[in-house]
């Protein structure tokens, strides 16, 4: 099964508070944490919601 490396690369200070809690749910609190997740129809939601604070990465 395929996996993504989520890594986040902008600050969630000053954010709406549903990207924050979206940030939360992957598992990414700081800027520079990374997380792996499974690459399936709820984690691409997260992504594309707020993908603007994100670096996305395949896993193989």
């Amino acid at each position: 099964m395929a996996q993504l490396k989520i890594k986040l690369v902008k600050s969630i200070n000053g954010r709406i508070q549903k990207h924050i809690a979206t940030a939360e749910s992957l598992g990414l609190r700081r800027i520079g944490q990374e997380t792996i997740q499974p690459d399936n129809a709820q984690t691409r939601g997260k992504i594309a919601k707020i993908g603007y604070l994100l670096e996305v990465t395949e896993v193989k």
